[in-house]
Protein backbone atom coordinates (compact mmCIF):
# COMPACT_ATOMS: atom_id res chain seq x y z
CA UNK A 1 0.00 0.00 0.00
CA UNK A 2 1.09 3.32 -0.87
CA UNK A 3 -0.44 6.27 1.20
CA UNK A 4 0.23 9.98 0.75
CA UNK A 5 -0.49 12.03 3.99
CA UNK A 6 -0.80 15.99 3.49
CA UNK A 7 2.04 15.76 0.72
CA UNK A 8 4.04 19.02 -0.33
CA UNK A 9 6.64 19.97 -2.95
CA UNK A 10 8.20 23.16 -3.52
CA UNK A 11 10.81 23.92 -5.91
CA UNK A 12 12.95 26.86 -5.53
CA UNK A 13 14.84 28.89 -7.49
CA UNK A 14 16.29 32.04 -6.38
CA UNK A 15 13.38 34.01 -5.28
CA UNK A 16 10.91 31.97 -7.03
CA UNK A 17 8.82 29.46 -5.70
CA UNK A 18 6.59 26.54 -7.26
CA UNK A 19 4.39 24.57 -5.38
CA UNK A 20 4.41 21.43 -7.69
CA UNK A 21 2.09 19.23 -4.89
CA UNK A 22 -0.08 20.89 -2.52
CA UNK A 23 -1.39 18.75 0.48
CA UNK A 24 -1.88 15.68 -1.36
CA UNK A 25 -4.14 12.74 0.17
CA UNK A 26 -4.25 9.78 -1.63
CA UNK A 27 -4.06 5.88 -1.12
CA UNK A 28 -3.17 3.70 -3.62
CA UNK A 29 -3.82 -0.23 -2.93
CA UNK A 30 -1.90 -3.03 -3.03
CA UNK A 31 -2.37 -4.83 -6.46
CA UNK A 32 -3.94 -1.61 -7.82
CA UNK A 33 -3.19 -1.10 -11.78
CA UNK A 34 -3.46 2.76 -10.13
CA UNK A 35 -3.60 5.22 -12.96
CA UNK A 36 -2.49 9.36 -12.16
CA UNK A 37 -3.91 12.14 -15.31
CA UNK A 38 -3.39 15.32 -16.08
CA UNK A 39 -2.21 17.90 -18.51
CA UNK A 40 1.31 19.38 -18.62
CA UNK A 41 2.54 21.09 -15.48
CA UNK A 42 -0.27 18.93 -13.05
CA UNK A 43 2.16 17.55 -10.95
CA UNK A 44 2.02 14.02 -12.11
CA UNK A 45 5.39 13.13 -12.53
CA UNK A 46 6.64 14.82 -8.92
CA UNK A 47 4.37 12.85 -7.17
CA UNK A 48 5.38 9.40 -8.94
CA UNK A 49 8.61 10.38 -7.77
CA UNK A 50 8.25 11.24 -4.15
CA UNK A 51 6.95 7.51 -4.28
CA UNK A 52 10.94 6.17 -4.30
CA UNK A 53 12.09 9.65 -3.15
CA UNK A 54 13.42 10.59 -6.39
CA UNK A 55 11.97 13.84 -5.25
CA UNK A 56 11.72 14.22 -1.21
CA UNK A 57 8.14 15.89 0.04
CA UNK A 58 8.82 19.63 1.56
CA UNK A 59 6.10 18.57 3.90
CA UNK A 60 3.89 15.72 4.69
CA UNK A 61 4.48 11.82 4.52
CA UNK A 62 4.38 9.37 1.82
CA UNK A 63 4.18 5.72 3.36
CA UNK A 64 5.11 2.77 1.27
CA UNK A 65 4.41 -0.59 2.22
CA UNK A 66 4.18 0.72 5.98
CA UNK A 67 7.49 2.96 6.25
CA UNK A 68 8.41 6.32 5.40
CA UNK A 69 11.31 5.76 3.29
CA UNK A 70 12.56 9.38 4.50
CA UNK A 71 12.85 8.67 7.36
CA UNK A 72 14.88 5.80 6.83
CA UNK A 73 18.90 5.04 6.89
CA UNK A 74 20.95 5.11 4.11
CA UNK A 75 21.05 1.24 4.03
CA UNK A 76 17.68 0.92 4.56
CA UNK A 77 17.10 3.25 2.26
CA UNK A 78 18.76 1.52 -0.58
CA UNK A 79 17.23 -2.06 0.31
CA UNK A 80 13.51 -0.50 0.12
CA UNK A 81 14.22 1.17 -2.60
CA UNK A 82 14.79 -2.15 -4.69
CA UNK A 83 11.34 -3.29 -3.78
CA UNK A 84 10.25 -0.44 -5.77
CA UNK A 85 11.23 -0.81 -10.33
CA UNK A 86 10.64 2.26 -12.53
CA UNK A 87 10.10 2.85 -16.03
CA UNK A 88 10.92 5.82 -18.35
CA UNK A 89 9.10 7.66 -21.66
CA UNK A 90 12.65 7.38 -23.08
CA UNK A 91 13.25 4.27 -21.89
CA UNK A 92 17.29 5.71 -20.01
CA UNK A 93 18.85 2.20 -21.55
CA UNK A 94 22.79 2.56 -21.48
CA UNK A 95 23.43 2.64 -24.94
CA UNK A 96 27.12 0.80 -24.22
CA UNK A 97 25.05 -2.00 -22.69
CA UNK A 98 23.72 -5.13 -24.42
CA UNK A 99 20.23 -5.62 -23.65
CA UNK A 100 21.54 -8.30 -21.22
CA UNK A 101 23.66 -6.33 -19.51
CA UNK A 102 20.85 -3.81 -19.44
CA UNK A 103 18.50 -5.98 -17.32
CA UNK A 104 21.23 -7.36 -15.39
CA UNK A 105 22.69 -3.77 -14.41
CA UNK A 106 20.32 -3.70 -11.05
CA UNK A 107 21.46 -6.93 -9.96
CA UNK A 108 25.14 -6.38 -10.28
CA UNK A 109 24.84 -3.29 -8.30
CA UNK A 110 23.10 -5.44 -5.82
CA UNK A 111 26.13 -7.69 -6.01
CA UNK A 112 24.23 -10.92 -7.08
CA UNK A 113 25.82 -14.12 -8.17
CA UNK A 114 26.94 -14.29 -11.72
CA UNK A 115 24.65 -17.79 -12.04
CA UNK A 116 21.91 -16.05 -10.30
CA UNK A 117 22.09 -12.92 -12.84
CA UNK A 118 22.00 -15.13 -15.52
CA UNK A 119 18.89 -17.30 -14.79
CA UNK A 120 16.88 -14.36 -13.73
CA UNK A 121 17.97 -12.04 -16.73
CA UNK A 122 16.93 -15.38 -18.76
CA UNK A 123 13.48 -15.36 -17.31
CA UNK A 124 12.82 -11.92 -18.09
CA UNK A 125 13.92 -12.08 -21.25
CA UNK A 126 11.45 -14.89 -21.97
CA UNK A 127 8.49 -13.20 -20.14
CA UNK A 128 8.89 -9.73 -22.14
CA UNK A 129 9.88 -11.97 -25.68
CA UNK A 130 12.92 -11.07 -26.25
CA UNK A 131 15.00 -13.99 -25.95
CA UNK A 132 16.68 -13.27 -29.08
CA UNK A 133 17.42 -10.15 -28.35
CA UNK A 134 19.70 -10.51 -25.60
CA UNK A 135 22.73 -9.82 -27.32
CA UNK A 136 21.48 -6.70 -29.01
CA UNK A 137 22.33 -3.02 -28.29
CA UNK A 138 19.13 -0.23 -27.94
CA UNK A 139 20.01 1.50 -30.78
CA UNK A 140 19.16 -1.80 -32.95
CA UNK A 141 15.62 -1.65 -31.21
CA UNK A 142 12.29 -0.63 -31.69
CA UNK A 143 10.66 1.49 -29.02
CA UNK A 144 8.22 -0.91 -28.10
CA UNK A 145 11.25 -3.25 -27.87
CA UNK A 146 13.00 -0.85 -25.81
CA UNK A 147 10.44 -0.09 -23.28
CA UNK A 148 10.27 -4.13 -23.00
CA UNK A 149 13.82 -3.93 -21.73
CA UNK A 150 13.28 -0.97 -19.49
CA UNK A 151 9.92 -3.48 -17.95
CA UNK A 152 12.71 -6.54 -18.03
CA UNK A 153 15.05 -4.00 -15.75
CA UNK A 154 12.83 -2.27 -13.37
CA UNK A 155 11.45 -6.27 -13.05
CA UNK A 156 15.23 -7.62 -11.77
CA UNK A 157 15.05 -6.80 -8.24
CA UNK A 158 11.62 -8.35 -7.74
CA UNK A 159 9.87 -5.35 -6.53
CA UNK A 160 6.36 -5.19 -4.86
CA UNK A 161 5.52 -1.61 -6.96
CA UNK A 162 6.15 -0.40 -10.63
CA UNK A 163 6.38 3.40 -11.39
CA UNK A 164 5.17 4.68 -14.65
CA UNK A 165 6.38 7.59 -15.93
CA UNK A 166 4.64 8.61 -19.30
CA UNK A 167 6.27 5.30 -20.31
CA UNK A 168 4.05 4.63 -23.81
CA UNK A 169 4.02 8.42 -24.74
CA UNK A 170 6.77 8.04 -27.46
CA UNK A 171 5.12 5.17 -28.79
CA UNK A 172 2.93 4.51 -31.29
CA UNK A 173 -0.91 3.28 -30.53
CA UNK A 174 -0.28 -0.03 -32.02
CA UNK A 175 2.74 -0.50 -29.67
CA UNK A 176 1.13 1.27 -26.78
CA UNK A 177 -1.46 -1.15 -26.71
CA UNK A 178 1.02 -4.17 -26.20
CA UNK A 179 2.95 -2.50 -24.00
CA UNK A 180 0.36 -2.13 -21.57
CA UNK A 181 -1.24 -6.02 -22.34
CA UNK A 182 2.61 -6.17 -21.01
CA UNK A 183 2.37 -4.46 -17.86
CA UNK A 184 -1.55 -6.15 -17.39
CA UNK A 185 0.36 -9.32 -17.06
CA UNK A 186 3.17 -7.35 -14.86
CA UNK A 187 0.12 -7.26 -12.64
CA UNK A 188 -1.41 -10.65 -12.37
CA UNK A 189 1.70 -12.81 -12.66
CA UNK A 190 3.83 -11.10 -10.38
CA UNK A 191 0.96 -9.35 -7.79
CA UNK A 192 2.63 -5.66 -8.39
CA UNK A 193 1.41 -2.69 -7.76
CA UNK A 194 1.59 -0.46 -10.35
CA UNK A 195 1.22 3.56 -10.66
CA UNK A 196 0.94 4.91 -14.00
CA UNK A 197 1.60 8.53 -14.65
CA UNK A 198 -0.10 9.76 -17.87
CA UNK A 199 -1.77 12.25 -20.13
CA UNK A 200 -3.67 9.96 -22.57
CA UNK A 201 -7.58 8.85 -20.77
CA UNK A 202 -7.20 5.74 -23.38
CA UNK A 203 -4.28 4.34 -21.49
CA UNK A 204 -6.52 4.87 -18.50
CA UNK A 205 -9.50 2.88 -19.90
CA UNK A 206 -6.98 0.03 -21.12
CA UNK A 207 -5.38 -1.21 -17.87
CA UNK A 208 -6.14 0.70 -14.58
CA UNK A 209 -8.87 0.00 -11.75
CA UNK A 210 -8.34 3.41 -10.13
CA UNK A 211 -7.26 6.61 -11.16
CA UNK A 212 -6.95 10.19 -9.95
CA UNK A 213 -6.95 13.48 -11.95
CA UNK A 214 -4.76 16.76 -10.76
CA UNK A 215 -4.68 19.83 -11.47
CA UNK A 216 -2.03 22.59 -10.39
CA UNK A 217 -0.35 20.33 -7.90
CA UNK A 218 -3.77 19.08 -6.12
CA UNK A 219 -6.00 16.37 -7.03
CA UNK A 220 -9.39 17.20 -7.77
CA UNK A 221 -10.90 13.49 -8.33
CA UNK A 222 -10.02 10.14 -7.83
CA UNK A 223 -12.41 6.80 -8.04
CA UNK A 224 -12.47 3.27 -9.91
CA UNK A 225 -12.55 3.78 -13.64
CA UNK A 226 -15.51 3.36 -13.99
CA UNK A 227 -17.32 5.90 -12.08
CA UNK A 228 -14.78 8.45 -13.05
CA UNK A 229 -15.59 7.18 -16.84
CA UNK A 230 -19.57 7.32 -15.99
CA UNK A 231 -20.18 10.11 -14.09
CA UNK A 232 -17.15 12.66 -14.06
CA UNK A 233 -17.71 15.49 -11.40
CA UNK A 234 -14.92 18.12 -12.58
CA UNK A 235 -14.49 19.72 -15.77
CA UNK A 236 -11.24 18.06 -16.68
CA UNK A 237 -12.17 14.82 -15.80
CA UNK A 238 -15.05 15.50 -18.05
CA UNK A 239 -13.18 16.51 -20.95
CA UNK A 240 -10.22 13.88 -20.51
CA UNK A 241 -12.97 10.99 -20.42
CA UNK A 242 -14.64 12.63 -23.97
CA UNK A 243 -11.41 12.46 -25.66
CA UNK A 244 -12.43 8.48 -25.98
CA UNK A 245 -15.89 8.05 -25.26
CA UNK A 246 -17.97 10.99 -26.54
CA UNK A 247 -21.43 10.99 -23.82
CA UNK A 248 -22.18 14.62 -25.06
CA UNK A 249 -25.43 14.84 -26.88
CA UNK A 250 -25.11 15.68 -30.12
CA UNK A 251 -26.38 19.51 -31.57
CA UNK A 252 -28.31 17.57 -34.54
CA UNK A 253 -29.86 15.30 -31.73
CA UNK A 254 -30.94 18.35 -29.96
CA UNK A 255 -32.32 19.80 -33.37
CA UNK A 256 -34.26 16.23 -33.74
CA UNK A 257 -36.40 17.32 -30.78
CA UNK A 258 -38.95 20.15 -29.89
CA UNK A 259 -41.01 20.91 -27.02
CA UNK A 260 -45.00 19.77 -27.17
CA UNK A 261 -47.34 19.58 -24.69
CA UNK A 262 -46.83 15.50 -24.00
CA UNK A 263 -44.90 14.60 -21.11
CA UNK A 264 -41.55 13.44 -21.98
CA UNK A 265 -37.99 13.38 -20.26
CA UNK A 266 -34.46 12.98 -22.17
CA UNK A 267 -32.37 10.30 -19.89
CA UNK A 268 -28.51 9.08 -20.57
CA UNK A 269 -28.04 5.40 -18.92
CA UNK A 270 -24.90 4.32 -18.54
CA UNK A 271 -23.84 0.53 -18.52
CA UNK A 272 -21.47 -1.87 -17.45
CA UNK A 273 -20.93 -5.66 -18.89
CA UNK A 274 -23.98 -7.64 -18.50
CA UNK A 275 -25.86 -4.39 -17.67
CA UNK A 276 -26.96 -3.53 -21.03
CA UNK A 277 -28.57 -0.87 -22.44
CA UNK A 278 -30.95 -3.47 -24.28
CA UNK A 279 -31.89 -5.04 -20.79
CA UNK A 280 -32.44 -2.09 -19.13
CA UNK A 281 -34.60 -0.28 -22.00
CA UNK A 282 -36.84 -3.55 -22.06
CA UNK A 283 -37.24 -3.89 -18.60
CA UNK A 284 -38.71 -0.01 -18.41
CA UNK A 285 -40.79 -0.74 -21.00
CA UNK A 286 -42.17 -3.44 -19.73
CA UNK A 287 -42.57 -2.97 -16.23
CA UNK A 288 -44.36 0.66 -16.69
CA UNK A 289 -46.98 2.09 -18.99
CA UNK A 290 -43.87 4.22 -21.20
CA UNK A 291 -42.77 4.74 -24.25
CA UNK A 292 -39.00 4.42 -24.93
CA UNK A 293 -37.08 6.11 -27.70
CA UNK A 294 -33.96 5.46 -28.26
CA UNK A 295 -32.37 8.19 -29.61
CA UNK A 296 -28.22 7.72 -29.45
CA UNK A 297 -26.02 5.01 -28.36
CA UNK A 298 -22.33 4.44 -27.86
CA UNK A 299 -20.28 1.26 -27.00
CA UNK A 300 -16.50 0.62 -25.62
CA UNK A 301 -14.51 -1.14 -23.79
CA UNK A 302 -13.27 -0.64 -20.45
CA UNK A 303 -10.74 -3.57 -19.54
CA UNK A 304 -12.25 -5.86 -22.28
CA UNK A 305 -15.80 -4.96 -20.59
CA UNK A 306 -18.33 -3.63 -22.74
CA UNK A 307 -19.23 -0.25 -20.96
CA UNK A 308 -21.49 2.43 -22.85
CA UNK A 309 -24.04 4.92 -22.56
CA UNK A 310 -27.91 5.28 -23.79
CA UNK A 311 -29.61 8.65 -25.07
CA UNK A 312 -33.40 7.42 -24.40
CA UNK A 313 -37.00 9.56 -24.72
CA UNK A 314 -39.82 8.54 -21.82
CA UNK A 315 -42.89 9.50 -23.24
CA UNK A 316 -45.76 9.38 -20.79
CA UNK A 317 -47.75 10.28 -17.73
CA UNK A 318 -45.42 11.88 -15.19
CA UNK A 319 -46.00 9.25 -12.46
CA UNK A 320 -44.52 6.61 -14.72
CA UNK A 321 -41.96 8.38 -15.94
CA UNK A 322 -40.89 8.91 -12.41
CA UNK A 323 -41.54 5.43 -11.10
CA UNK A 324 -39.44 4.28 -14.31
CA UNK A 325 -36.89 6.20 -13.43
CA UNK A 326 -36.78 5.73 -9.76
CA UNK A 327 -37.19 1.87 -10.42
CA UNK A 328 -33.60 2.10 -12.13
CA UNK A 329 -32.07 3.90 -9.84
CA UNK A 330 -33.43 1.03 -7.18
CA UNK A 331 -31.46 -1.14 -9.18
CA UNK A 332 -27.95 -0.11 -9.10
CA UNK A 333 -28.68 1.55 -12.94
CA UNK A 334 -26.93 4.95 -13.58
CA UNK A 335 -29.09 6.94 -15.02
CA UNK A 336 -29.40 10.95 -15.42
CA UNK A 337 -32.20 13.27 -16.85
CA UNK A 338 -30.56 15.37 -19.48
CA UNK A 339 -33.08 17.05 -21.32
CA UNK A 340 -36.67 17.86 -19.98
CA UNK A 341 -40.08 18.04 -22.01
CA UNK A 342 -39.04 17.56 -25.75
CA UNK A 343 -40.51 15.08 -28.24
CA UNK A 344 -38.36 14.26 -31.01
CA UNK A 345 -39.49 13.28 -34.93
CA UNK A 346 -37.24 10.89 -36.65
CA UNK A 347 -34.78 8.69 -34.38
CA UNK A 348 -31.21 8.07 -34.85
CA UNK A 349 -30.55 4.40 -36.20
CA UNK A 350 -28.31 2.61 -33.54
CA UNK A 351 -27.45 -0.28 -34.93
CA UNK A 352 -26.27 -3.28 -32.10
CA UNK A 353 -29.49 -2.27 -29.75
CA UNK A 354 -32.92 -3.13 -29.81
CA UNK A 355 -35.35 -1.31 -32.24
CA UNK A 356 -35.63 2.31 -31.90
CA UNK A 357 -39.16 2.69 -30.18
CA UNK A 358 -40.25 0.66 -27.67
CA UNK A 359 -43.73 0.70 -26.72
CA UNK A 360 -44.92 -0.45 -22.92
Amino acid sequence: MIKFQRVSKIFESGSKKVEALKDIELTIQKGDIFGVIGLSGAGKSTLLRTINLLEYPTSGEVIVDGENLATLSETELRKNKKRIGMIFQHFNLLNSKTVFENIAMPLILSGKPKKDIKLRVEELLHFVGLEDKAGVYPDHLSGGQKQRVGIARALATNPSILLCDEATSALDPHTTESILKLLKRVNEEYQITIVIITHEMEVIKQICNRVAVMKDGKIIETGNVFDIFSSPSTEIAKNFVQSVVRDDIPQNVYELVQTTNSNQKIFKINFLGSNSGQSVISTLSKRFNVQVNILLGNITELQGIPFGHLIIELIGTQEEIDRAELYALQQNIKIEEVVENVRSKPRVDISGFVGNTVHG
